[in-house]
């Protein structure tokens, strides 16, 4: 079976800028670039993919979700590195950290990595869509990324990876852990809420408890807000977590909207141009060029070996 790698990519990113402190020659700081190559090279010396697919979220990303909720994402500060910035106005700190991004996707455009960024859609719904393509519905998927919101996508060919967690998590790994099947995480999450995005859940339920008082949840078969409300209306359920429920359906019903992925927010025009991409797919590998700016960013002592040797493996498949 072939596998196929999906990172969401600034998530990412974001680990390096944020913890790694160096800086090239001229004093500018590049650990978000050094540490992002670093997680890549590890990840294809582990995972092996046949095909590598980077995420990224698109410039007005969020609007569609927050136009249904205006507090979505709300209040959230810019990341804190653990090195100094001192020296660095903060107009300068954030133009630095564009500035790695950037230069990022610029060193994996001469690879035969595919990346994706779609203006006003976040990198979730382009990964679900990929993910669900029929293209790839024999191969394996990989999607490497911290967020939860991807439990929700597992099936007998997709695993998540959380590099922070150290952990590869599959369908019966999360019925296991969670007594919650994929296909209802979104919402039993709807139900809890996410605070990460400045989602509030119905008061003093979480996820242990939509578990005990919901067990149909772990069933491989997806359930709806009213079979939930269903199970709530029962005359011997009377304790307060049912009422709290039904008293709060709306909220929920907002919540599963904004958090599930099994309908990715994507234009036709976005699908058509995600499609495109795959069915154009040409791999190519200027490893000349990618040293050319490695020199110039100052991170040519960054470690590489395994993502040149799965770039290269990728060029001959495709090839053949």
């Amino acid at each position: 079976m072939k596998r196929m790698m999906i990172v969401d990519a600034y998530n990412q990113f974001i680990r390096g800028y944020i913890v790694d402190p160096s800086k090239n020659p001229n004093g500018s700081p590049i650990g978000g670039i050094r540490t992002f190559i670093n997680i890549l090279n590890k990840l294809t010396r582990e995972v092996k993919p046949d095909l590598l697919v980077l995420v990224w979220d698109g410039k007005g990303g969020s609007k569609k979700r927050r136009s249904m909720n205006k507090s979505y994402k709300g209040g959230r500060k810019p990341p804190r590195t653990n090195w100094s910035q001192v020296g660095m106005a903060d107009e300068e700190v954030m133009d630095n950290k564009v500035w790695q991004q950037m230069r990022v996707i610029e060193y994996f455009n001469q690879t035969p990595v595919i990346q994706f960024m779609e203006p006003l859609v976040e990198a979730d719904d382009v990964i679900s869509y990929v993910k669900s393509s029929p293209m790839f519905s024999e191969w394996q998927k990989v999607i490497v990324s911290a967020d939860k919101d991807f439990i929700q996508l597992l099936d007998d060919k997709t695993i998540l990876h959380r590099p922070i967690q150290k952990e590869y998590l599959n369908k019966n790994s999360i019925v296991e852990k969670f007594g919650i099947h994929p296909t209802n995480f979104a919402l039993a999450r709807a139900i809890v809420g996410d605070s990460s995005d400045n989602l509030p859940g119905v008061p003093r339920v979480g996820l242990e408890t939509v578990s005990k008082r919901f067990s149909f949840l772990k069933e491989e078969k997806t359930y709806y807000l009213s079979d939930i409300i269903g199970e709530c209306e029962k005359p011997e359920n009377k304790q307060k977590v049912f009422s709290n429920i039904i008293d709060n359906q709306e909220l929920i019903e907002s919540n599963y909207n904004i958090m599930q992925l099994s309908s990715p927010m994507l234009s036709i025009q976005a699908k058509q141009g995600i499609d495109e991409t795959f069915e154009s797919y040409e791999p190519h590998y200027n490893q000349t060029e990618i040293r050319k700016l490695m020199l110039q960013d100052g991170v040519l002592t960054v470690a590489t070996v395994d993502l040149e040797q799965r770039f290269n493996s990728i060029i001959t498949s495709f090839s053949r």
